[in-house]
């Protein structure tokens, strides 16, 4: 038995956490336009860079392209993002991180959502900036990292 279709009741939760357990990884997919799809494997690349994607084929089963708004959707194990959501290849990086994060939470029962949740999975979401930024060679990324872990340092001094 494969992992299950969907994740949703109690049963489907501890299977699919069972399998992760073992070492189970999934198989990748991009659903969207041509465009999009372009654009998701670049930020797919820096994943690697950063030594994550292992961790992201652990939680993340799909990468889909929807037109509204970008969440992670945990009874599919699957990311919906806009176009907009991967128009800046590091950014998009790091959110498919945050999102696996959040899915990691999710089967393991804890509370994966609100405030608590949020900011642990923004400090994940900022070590993969820290960890790109120190593993890349291409200067560009370097600076785009640097540039996004200031931002996300300047929005935790307002709380």
């Amino acid at each position: 038995m494969g992992f299950p279709e969907r994740v949703y009741t109690k049963d489907e939760v501890r299977k699919a956490k069972e399998l992760i357990d073992k070492g189970y990884k999934h198989r990748l997919k991009i659903i969207g336009t041509k465009e999009f799809k372009e654009k998701a494997r670049e930020a797919l690349k820096l994943v690697k860079t950063a030594g994550y994607y292992d961790f992201l084929k652990t939680y993340i089963r799909g990468i889909i392209e929807i037109d509204g708004l970008t969440q992670l959707r945990e009874s599919e194990a699957a990311i919906w993002a806009n176009k907009y959501a991967v128009k800046n290849p590091v950014d998009a990086a790091s959110l498919f991180i945050q999102k696996a994060f959040h899915m990691k939470e999710f089967l393991e029962g804890k509370l994966y959502y609100g405030g608590q949740a949020e900011k642990r999975s923004d400090e994940e979401r900022m070590r993969f900036l820290e960890i790109l930024k120190n593993k890349t060679r291409k200067e560009e990324v370097r600076e785009e990292c640097e540039r996004l872990l200031t931002l996300w340092n300047e929005s935790y001094l307002v709380y």
